[in-house]
């Protein structure tokens, strides 16, 4: 059983990987789990890997959703990007792009998603 705040991120991941795929992206995978942290969605864009943190918040108090990928989750991301690279050798040879998207009232009939490309680098 999820707890409301699990639905609201399952659900704003939903409209994230959809949003992507209607930009043109392949999505590959969704919630890609390992010790060493999680990748919310990973697409292809033509010879780029996007590793896309999935944020939502319900107000932007401090700093709002996207100030939420601070140093410490970008280093977790990163490793579990290396891990899936070592894993996925047909992914190796690609460039990886790391993207942040947040997604504002998800269970609103129009959510609105802000894509944030090249949010920071490995």
């Amino acid at each position: 059983m999820l707890t409301a705040r699990q639905r609201i991120g399952r659900r704003a991941e939903e409209i994230a990987a959809e949003f992507l795929h209607a930009k043109g992206l392949a999505v590959l995978e969704r919630n890609y789990r390992r010790r060493l942290g999680e990748l919310d969605v990973i697409a292809r864009q033509g010879d780029v890997l996007v590793i896309a943190e999935v944020r939502t918040r319900a107000s932007d108090a401090y700093g709002g959703a996207a100030a939420s990928v601070n140093a410490r989750k970008q280093r977790r991301l990163i490793r579990a990007a290396a891990q899936l690279i070592q894993q996925r050798k047909d992914l190796a040879r690609l460039r990886v792009r790391f993207d942040v998207i947040v997604v504002s009232e998800p269970d609103a009939e129009k959510p609105r998603v802000e894509w944030i490309q090249h949010a920071f680098q490995a």
